[in-house]
Protein backbone atom coordinates (compact mmCIF):
# COMPACT_ATOMS: atom_id res chain seq x y z
CA UNK A 1 0.00 0.00 0.00
CA UNK A 2 1.49 3.34 -1.07
CA UNK A 3 1.48 5.98 1.65
CA UNK A 4 2.55 9.57 1.07
CA UNK A 5 1.55 12.00 3.83
CA UNK A 6 3.08 14.79 1.77
CA UNK A 7 0.05 14.68 -0.51
CA UNK A 8 -1.76 16.86 2.05
CA UNK A 9 0.75 18.91 4.01
CA UNK A 10 -0.64 21.04 6.86
CA UNK A 11 -1.05 24.76 6.15
CA UNK A 12 1.85 25.62 8.47
CA UNK A 13 4.15 23.95 5.93
CA UNK A 14 2.94 25.72 2.80
CA UNK A 15 2.16 29.25 4.00
CA UNK A 16 4.95 31.71 3.23
CA UNK A 17 5.32 35.00 5.08
CA UNK A 18 7.40 38.05 4.18
CA UNK A 19 8.19 40.53 6.95
CA UNK A 20 9.38 44.09 7.28
CA UNK A 21 10.01 46.37 10.25
CA UNK A 22 11.08 49.96 10.91
CA UNK A 23 11.31 51.92 14.17
CA UNK A 24 12.47 55.50 14.60
CA UNK A 25 12.80 57.51 17.78
CA UNK A 26 11.35 60.95 18.39
CA UNK A 27 13.74 63.87 17.94
CA UNK A 28 12.42 65.16 21.27
CA UNK A 29 13.59 62.13 23.28
CA UNK A 30 16.97 60.69 24.14
CA UNK A 31 15.72 57.11 23.70
CA UNK A 32 13.22 55.37 21.42
CA UNK A 33 10.51 54.05 23.77
CA UNK A 34 9.10 51.70 21.11
CA UNK A 35 10.43 48.15 20.84
CA UNK A 36 9.47 45.21 18.61
CA UNK A 37 10.35 41.65 17.74
CA UNK A 38 9.49 39.28 14.89
CA UNK A 39 10.00 35.56 15.54
CA UNK A 40 9.76 32.33 13.59
CA UNK A 41 8.82 29.20 15.53
CA UNK A 42 9.60 25.90 13.86
CA UNK A 43 9.02 22.23 14.38
CA UNK A 44 10.88 19.68 12.34
CA UNK A 45 11.58 16.00 11.92
CA UNK A 46 14.80 14.77 10.37
CA UNK A 47 15.49 11.14 9.45
CA UNK A 48 19.03 10.29 10.52
CA UNK A 49 19.02 6.52 9.94
CA UNK A 50 16.40 4.03 8.80
CA UNK A 51 16.03 0.54 7.34
CA UNK A 52 12.93 1.54 5.38
CA UNK A 53 13.10 1.67 1.58
CA UNK A 54 13.75 4.95 -0.19
CA UNK A 55 10.78 7.35 -0.29
CA UNK A 56 9.13 5.66 2.69
CA UNK A 57 10.03 8.61 4.90
CA UNK A 58 10.86 12.22 4.24
CA UNK A 59 14.47 13.10 4.95
CA UNK A 60 13.30 16.24 6.70
CA UNK A 61 9.96 17.82 7.53
CA UNK A 62 9.53 21.46 8.66
CA UNK A 63 6.56 23.62 9.59
CA UNK A 64 6.41 27.10 11.05
CA UNK A 65 4.55 29.63 13.14
CA UNK A 66 5.34 33.34 13.35
CA UNK A 67 5.16 35.93 16.10
CA UNK A 68 5.12 39.74 15.85
CA UNK A 69 5.14 41.98 18.92
CA UNK A 70 5.22 45.76 19.33
CA UNK A 71 5.33 47.75 22.57
CA UNK A 72 5.19 51.49 23.21
CA UNK A 73 6.52 52.46 26.62
CA UNK A 74 4.75 55.09 28.73
CA UNK A 75 6.35 57.71 30.89
CA UNK A 76 9.33 59.26 29.15
CA UNK A 77 12.74 59.94 30.76
CA UNK A 78 13.90 56.45 29.79
CA UNK A 79 11.25 54.70 31.90
CA UNK A 80 9.10 54.01 28.84
CA UNK A 81 12.02 52.46 26.96
CA UNK A 82 12.78 50.17 29.91
CA UNK A 83 9.10 49.18 30.18
CA UNK A 84 8.65 48.21 26.52
CA UNK A 85 12.01 46.41 26.45
CA UNK A 86 11.25 44.41 29.61
CA UNK A 87 7.73 43.57 28.44
CA UNK A 88 8.85 42.07 25.12
CA UNK A 89 11.85 40.25 26.61
CA UNK A 90 9.64 38.72 29.32
CA UNK A 91 6.97 37.68 26.80
CA UNK A 92 9.56 35.96 24.59
CA UNK A 93 11.09 34.18 27.58
CA UNK A 94 7.66 32.92 28.63
CA UNK A 95 7.00 31.62 25.11
CA UNK A 96 10.35 29.81 25.07
CA UNK A 97 10.05 28.16 28.46
CA UNK A 98 6.30 27.62 28.83
CA UNK A 99 4.84 27.77 25.32
CA UNK A 100 3.59 24.65 23.56
CA UNK A 101 4.87 25.88 20.18
CA UNK A 102 1.59 24.97 18.49
CA UNK A 103 1.89 25.39 14.72
CA UNK A 104 -1.19 23.36 13.75
CA UNK A 105 -4.27 25.23 14.89
CA UNK A 106 -7.75 23.77 15.23
CA UNK A 107 -10.56 25.06 17.45
CA UNK A 108 -9.35 23.26 20.60
CA UNK A 109 -5.72 24.31 20.14
CA UNK A 110 -6.81 27.87 19.33
CA UNK A 111 -8.56 28.07 22.69
CA UNK A 112 -5.40 26.77 24.37
CA UNK A 113 -3.23 29.33 22.59
CA UNK A 114 -5.59 32.19 23.46
CA UNK A 115 -5.72 31.14 27.10
CA UNK A 116 -1.94 30.88 27.21
CA UNK A 117 -1.62 34.33 25.64
CA UNK A 118 -3.73 35.83 28.40
CA UNK A 119 -1.66 34.10 31.09
CA UNK A 120 1.56 35.32 29.48
CA UNK A 121 0.29 38.92 29.27
CA UNK A 122 -0.71 38.82 32.93
CA UNK A 123 2.71 37.45 33.85
CA UNK A 124 4.36 40.29 31.92
CA UNK A 125 2.12 42.75 33.77
CA UNK A 126 3.20 41.26 37.10
CA UNK A 127 6.86 41.45 36.12
CA UNK A 128 6.59 45.15 35.35
CA UNK A 129 4.79 45.80 38.65
CA UNK A 130 7.50 43.97 40.60
CA UNK A 131 10.26 45.88 38.84
CA UNK A 132 8.40 49.16 39.36
CA UNK A 133 8.68 48.70 43.12
CA UNK A 134 12.42 49.30 42.77
CA UNK A 135 11.99 52.55 40.82
CA UNK A 136 11.37 56.01 42.24
CA UNK A 137 8.43 57.94 40.85
CA UNK A 138 6.48 56.61 37.86
CA UNK A 139 6.23 52.87 37.37
CA UNK A 140 6.93 50.79 34.29
CA UNK A 141 4.00 50.83 31.89
CA UNK A 142 3.66 49.99 28.21
CA UNK A 143 1.27 49.05 25.47
CA UNK A 144 1.68 45.50 24.16
CA UNK A 145 0.26 44.10 20.93
CA UNK A 146 1.20 40.60 19.79
CA UNK A 147 0.21 38.55 16.73
CA UNK A 148 0.80 34.81 16.32
CA UNK A 149 0.11 33.11 13.01
CA UNK A 150 0.29 29.45 12.06
CA UNK A 151 -1.00 28.36 8.69
CA UNK A 152 -4.23 30.26 8.03
CA UNK A 153 -4.85 31.22 11.65
CA UNK A 154 -4.00 34.53 13.29
CA UNK A 155 -4.34 35.15 17.01
CA UNK A 156 -4.02 38.66 18.44
CA UNK A 157 -3.47 39.74 22.04
CA UNK A 158 -3.62 43.45 22.78
CA UNK A 159 -3.43 46.08 25.52
CA UNK A 160 -3.13 49.82 24.92
CA UNK A 161 -3.32 52.08 21.87
CA UNK A 162 -0.83 50.47 19.51
CA UNK A 163 -2.79 48.88 16.67
CA UNK A 164 -3.11 45.87 14.39
CA UNK A 165 -4.62 46.22 10.91
CA UNK A 166 -5.52 43.83 8.09
CA UNK A 167 -5.31 44.87 4.44
CA UNK A 168 -7.38 42.55 2.23
CA UNK A 169 -8.45 43.27 -1.34
CA UNK A 170 -7.69 46.98 -0.92
CA UNK A 171 -9.73 47.31 2.26
CA UNK A 172 -8.08 48.21 5.57
CA UNK A 173 -9.69 46.77 8.71
CA UNK A 174 -8.57 47.64 12.22
CA UNK A 175 -8.34 44.45 14.29
CA UNK A 176 -7.72 46.11 17.66
CA UNK A 177 -9.44 48.83 19.66
CA UNK A 178 -7.67 51.63 21.45
CA UNK A 179 -7.76 51.47 25.24
CA UNK A 180 -8.05 55.23 25.66
CA UNK A 181 -10.50 57.63 27.23
CA UNK A 182 -11.67 58.70 23.77
CA UNK A 183 -12.56 55.15 22.75
CA UNK A 184 -13.98 53.99 26.09
CA UNK A 185 -15.91 56.99 27.46
CA UNK A 186 -18.42 54.81 29.28
CA UNK A 187 -16.04 52.19 30.58
CA UNK A 188 -15.67 53.82 33.97
CA UNK A 189 -11.97 52.98 34.09
CA UNK A 190 -9.62 55.54 35.58
CA UNK A 191 -7.02 57.07 33.26
CA UNK A 192 -3.44 55.99 33.76
CA UNK A 193 -1.86 59.37 33.01
CA UNK A 194 -2.39 62.85 34.39
CA UNK A 195 -5.64 64.18 32.94
CA UNK A 196 -4.74 67.79 33.70
CA UNK A 197 -1.67 67.53 31.48
CA UNK A 198 -3.45 65.64 28.72
CA UNK A 199 -7.03 66.90 28.68
CA UNK A 200 -6.55 68.36 25.20
CA UNK A 201 -6.12 64.89 23.73
CA UNK A 202 -8.33 62.12 25.06
CA UNK A 203 -6.84 59.72 22.50
CA UNK A 204 -3.62 59.70 24.52
CA UNK A 205 -5.19 59.05 27.92
CA UNK A 206 -4.69 55.32 28.32
CA UNK A 207 -7.25 53.35 30.32
CA UNK A 208 -5.35 50.05 30.06
CA UNK A 209 -1.61 49.32 30.05
CA UNK A 210 0.74 46.49 30.88
CA UNK A 211 2.11 47.51 34.29
CA UNK A 212 -1.24 48.86 35.44
CA UNK A 213 -1.67 49.39 39.17
CA UNK A 214 -5.30 48.26 38.94
CA UNK A 215 -5.76 45.34 41.33
CA UNK A 216 -7.59 43.32 38.67
CA UNK A 217 -4.87 43.91 36.09
CA UNK A 218 -5.36 45.22 32.55
CA UNK A 219 -8.18 44.26 30.22
CA UNK A 220 -6.60 42.04 27.54
CA UNK A 221 -8.29 41.77 24.15
CA UNK A 222 -7.67 38.40 22.48
CA UNK A 223 -9.16 37.42 19.12
CA UNK A 224 -8.71 34.77 16.44
CA UNK A 225 -8.95 35.47 12.70
CA UNK A 226 -8.65 33.47 9.48
CA UNK A 227 -6.02 34.59 6.99
CA UNK A 228 -6.36 34.47 3.20
CA UNK A 229 -3.91 34.63 0.36
CA UNK A 230 -2.44 38.08 -0.16
CA UNK A 231 -3.41 39.40 3.29
CA UNK A 232 -1.15 42.01 4.88
CA UNK A 233 -0.98 42.51 8.64
CA UNK A 234 0.30 45.80 10.04
CA UNK A 235 1.28 46.26 13.69
CA UNK A 236 2.16 49.83 14.61
CA UNK A 237 2.46 52.29 17.47
CA UNK A 238 0.35 55.42 17.74
CA UNK A 239 3.27 57.46 16.45
CA UNK A 240 2.13 56.31 13.01
CA UNK A 241 -1.66 56.48 13.36
CA UNK A 242 -1.64 59.89 15.09
CA UNK A 243 -0.10 61.52 12.03
CA UNK A 244 -0.84 59.33 8.99
CA UNK A 245 -4.41 58.75 7.82
CA UNK A 246 -5.66 55.29 7.00
CA UNK A 247 -6.07 56.25 3.34
CA UNK A 248 -2.32 56.95 3.15
CA UNK A 249 -1.58 53.69 4.95
CA UNK A 250 -3.66 51.81 2.36
CA UNK A 251 -1.73 53.46 -0.48
CA UNK A 252 1.57 52.22 0.95
CA UNK A 253 0.39 48.70 1.79
CA UNK A 254 -1.24 48.22 -1.63
CA UNK A 255 2.05 48.85 -3.39
CA UNK A 256 4.04 45.87 -4.59
CA UNK A 257 7.15 47.03 -2.75
CA UNK A 258 8.84 44.62 -0.31
CA UNK A 259 7.46 44.74 3.23
CA UNK A 260 10.67 46.30 4.54
CA UNK A 261 10.31 49.21 2.10
CA UNK A 262 6.65 49.62 3.02
CA UNK A 263 7.58 49.97 6.69
CA UNK A 264 10.22 52.57 5.87
CA UNK A 265 7.70 54.48 3.75
CA UNK A 266 5.13 54.50 6.58
CA UNK A 267 7.65 55.77 9.11
CA UNK A 268 8.83 58.43 6.66
CA UNK A 269 5.24 59.63 6.22
CA UNK A 270 4.88 60.04 9.98
CA UNK A 271 8.11 62.03 10.19
CA UNK A 272 7.24 64.20 7.18
CA UNK A 273 3.83 64.95 8.72
CA UNK A 274 5.60 66.54 11.67
CA UNK A 275 5.10 63.71 14.13
CA UNK A 276 7.13 64.15 17.31
CA UNK A 277 6.48 60.68 18.79
CA UNK A 278 8.44 57.48 18.38
CA UNK A 279 7.03 55.52 15.44
CA UNK A 280 7.19 51.80 14.65
CA UNK A 281 5.64 49.73 11.86
CA UNK A 282 5.76 45.97 11.30
CA UNK A 283 4.27 44.41 8.15
CA UNK A 284 3.67 40.77 7.25
CA UNK A 285 2.48 39.59 3.81
CA UNK A 286 0.95 36.10 3.58
CA UNK A 287 1.15 33.77 0.58
CA UNK A 288 -1.33 30.94 1.09
CA UNK A 289 -1.73 28.28 -1.61
CA UNK A 290 -5.33 27.54 -2.54
CA UNK A 291 -6.89 24.32 -1.38
CA UNK A 292 -8.36 22.00 -3.98
CA UNK A 293 -11.58 23.54 -5.33
CA UNK A 294 -10.80 26.93 -3.80
CA UNK A 295 -9.87 30.10 -5.68
CA UNK A 296 -6.56 31.68 -4.81
CA UNK A 297 -8.11 35.08 -4.18
CA UNK A 298 -11.42 35.56 -2.40
CA UNK A 299 -12.20 39.14 -3.29
CA UNK A 300 -14.34 41.41 -1.19
CA UNK A 301 -14.39 39.42 2.04
CA UNK A 302 -13.12 41.09 5.16
CA UNK A 303 -11.81 39.03 8.01
CA UNK A 304 -14.59 40.09 10.33
CA UNK A 305 -17.46 41.95 8.72
CA UNK A 306 -19.35 42.36 12.01
CA UNK A 307 -16.35 42.46 14.33
CA UNK A 308 -16.60 38.74 15.02
CA UNK A 309 -13.66 36.40 15.24
CA UNK A 310 -13.62 32.84 13.93
CA UNK A 311 -14.64 31.42 17.31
Amino acid sequence: MKRDPRDSPPPSVEVQVEFGAESRGSPLRSANEDHYVILRLSRHQETLMTSLPDQSLSERFDEYGYGMVVADGVGGTGVGEAASRLAIATLVDLAIYFGRWNVRIDDDIAREVMGRAERFFRAVDSTLLIQSANLPGAGLRTTLTAAFSAGRDLILAHVGHSRAYLLRSGRLTRLTRDHTLADEPAAGAGPLVDIAASVRDRHHILTETIGSTDLSGPMIDIERYRLKNGDLILLCTNGLTDTVGEDRIVDVLQSDRPCAEQCTALVNLAVEAGGDDDVTALVARYRIPAKEGESVSEEGESVSEEGESVL
